[in-house]
């Protein structure tokens, strides 16, 4: 196999991994929250950020070490439009993180603990948000893949 066939299905794989973790974080958020649900959301938020951070790694191995030129990734528009969504994405879930981090020590120290209902609603939002701004990503590496975007 080749370098360029294994960093594109790495590549692909943790594509996938992340959806998976953002819509568990998503299911967890549309039913109550109690001590243990605050628990497991933040045991699911957890590798998500790791997951990025590997898909970013793997996704900028491609750029320069894969079978297309990296003239074909950074003059293309749709390339920026990726970063751009991906940045979008690590900003938004700045905030969910922040709360699933204090709602699971709240949690451990307390364990009646019950998440308050606005934040668990802002919360939702904004990941709800993320998942949408995601949906993004994929869209625009289709039509970069495709030629679109190209002078």
């Amino acid at each position: 196999m080749t370098l360029d066939l294994l960093l594109a299905i790495a590549h692909h794989l943790l594509i996938l991994l992340f959806a998976a973790l953002l819509t568990v974080e998503l299911v967890l958020l549309m039913r109550p929250l109690d001590n243990q649900g605050a628990t497991i959301i933040a045991r699911v938020d957890g590798p998500l950020g790791g997951v990025a951070v590997l898909l970013l790694a793997v996704g900028f191995l491609r750029v320069f070490l894969g079978a297309k030129p990296e003239a074909f990734y950074l003059q293309s528009p749709l390339f920026w439009a990726k970063i751009a969504a991906f940045l979008a994405v690590g900003i938004l879930t700045i905030i969910p993180t922040v709360r699933f981090i204090r709602w699971s020590r709240s949690a451990k120290s307390d364990a009646g603990f019950v998440p308050p209902a606005g934040e668990i609603t802002a919360v939702r939002r904004l990941v709800a948000t993320e998942a949408l701004v995601f949906l993004l990503i994929p869209t625009f590496a289709a039509l970069m893949a495709r030629g679109y975007g190209l002078g």
